[in-house]
């Protein structure tokens, strides 16, 4: 039994926010049903390529966009513009926990199913929205994209190489960073309601912002300008606060220094063969090393070129000097640790046959982490969900779907 077998989570949302959000609770345990626009969707479905091998090793129809947070549900297609799929959402809505959307502020009023006509029809509900900028203030009218917050919110003015460099400029992050940080925060939301329900016994709203939770993640760098009232700028891999602690070039390309503290930058010096750095009161402490930046980085990235990447991290982990290598993804799901983790795990799915996943990183000792589905095929689990959940006869819903409902 997972830590949250007893919960069921209605998931009106898409793309990748509120997905995140319900596949984690989904794989601790909850039984996630995912509503979906028949002949449509979720919008990743179709966000290709690439497209993931069938059995026969031919190109499928299956985004490998959309399996990334689509584990542990089931998916049902019901057609919310129609006045009987209105309907048979609230029948779902009387018979679970939890409500995940992730339409624009005040987009589901018009069908019925906003926050205030579901609370009243189950007091219980958990009702969770997702949006750019939330359900209040100036901009909640607004369509977010986590490439425009990372923008707005200020991330990218921190991330990438100074101006002057070449290279420099704004960066965006490899990843959708603000989706996958705003569904971790909605699924500790949605958990801490529940919990207060328990004492309750009423449910309530969860209002998540895009931009509410990238500004509240700019963490350190946030705090950085409230303490001195001057915005931080880009340095490219290097931190505001911490010298060395940035990418270096080897004999043969790359490697990442992370050095916390003095006796590790002692450490290091001496390992480099430049053990009077560590006495030179320029650089002798982080602080006057942070100071002597400009000065520091070109001697250090000078003797970092004398030993290939290999070599360095071999002789440097030996002195307990925090240091590693800059992977490909290739390279990460071949590395000893991550095997050993099980990062990488299979399984079947319907149209594709065999995938690979990525794990989750929740590690329960009492309740783990159980992978029951892989991610549906669209409306995979429509007759499945209708019978069990609403008690609904084949009849019912074979004229259910020759109107086009489901």
């Amino acid at each position: 039994m997972g830590a949250l077998s007893h919960i069921r989570v209605l998931d009106l949302s898409r793309v990748l926010a509120g997905p995140w959000a319900t596949q984690i609770l989904g794989d601790l345990g909850a039984d996630v049903i995912k509503i979906e626009r028949p002949g449509a969707g979720d919008d990743t479905r179709g966000w290709g390529p690439p497209w993931m091998p069938d059995q026969k090793g031919q190109e499928s129809r299956v985004a490998a966009y959309y399996l990334c947070a689509n584990r542990n549900k089931r998916s049902v297609t019901v057609d919310m513009a129609t006045a009987e799929g209105q309907d048979l959402i609230r029948q779902l809505v009387r018979q679970s926990d939890v409500l995940v959307e992730n339409f624009k502020a005040g987009g589901l009023a018009r069908y019925g199913l906003d926050y205030a006509s579901l609370h009243t029809l189950n007091p219980r509900l958990v009702y969770c929205s997702i949006t750019g900028f939330g359900q209040t203030g100036p901009y909640a009218v607004r369509a977010g994209y986590d490439f425009l917050v990372q923008g707005l919110g200020g991330l990218m003015s921190v991330t990438g190489r100074p101006d002057e460099e070449p290279g420099g400029g704004p960066m965006k992050v490899g990843v959708a960073l603000t989706d996958i940080l705003t569904g971790l925060y909605a699924a500790n939301a949605i958990q801490a309601a529940l919990a207060a329900r328990e004492q309750t016994g009423i449910g309530q709203h969860v209002d998540m912002a895009l931009l509410d939770v990238q500004v509240a993640c700019l963490a350190n760098q946030a705090m950085n300008y409230l303490a001195t009232g001057r915005s931080p700028g880009r340095l490219g891999n290097a931190h505001p606060s911490i010298v060395p602690y940035q990418d270096f070039p080897t004999a043969d390309g790359y490697m990442i220094l992370a050095i916390g503290n003095d006796g590790q930058f002692a450490r290091f010096c001496e390992e480099a063969g430049r053990p009077d750095l560590a006495q030179d009161p320029r650089f002798a402490t982080n602080r006057a090393r942070v100071e002597h930046r400009v000065e520091l980085i070109p001697i250090l990235r000078h003797l970092t070129t004398a030993r290939t990447t290999a070599q360095w991290i071999q002789a440097l982990e030996s002195r307990a000097v925090p240091c590693g290598p800059i992977n490909a993804v290739e390279q990460v799901f071949e590395d000893a640790q991550v095997r050993a983790r099980g990062l990488r795990i299979e399984m079947p799915q319907t149209e594709a046959g065999p995938v690979s996943l990525v794990a989750s990183p929740i590690r329960l000792s009492g309740t783990p982490v159980d992978y029951r589905l892989a991610p549906p095929a669209l409306g995979e689990h429509t007759v499945q969900v209708l019978e069990e959940v609403l008690g609904l006869t084949p009849d019912a819903i074979g004229a259910l779907r020759d109107r086009g409902v489901v």
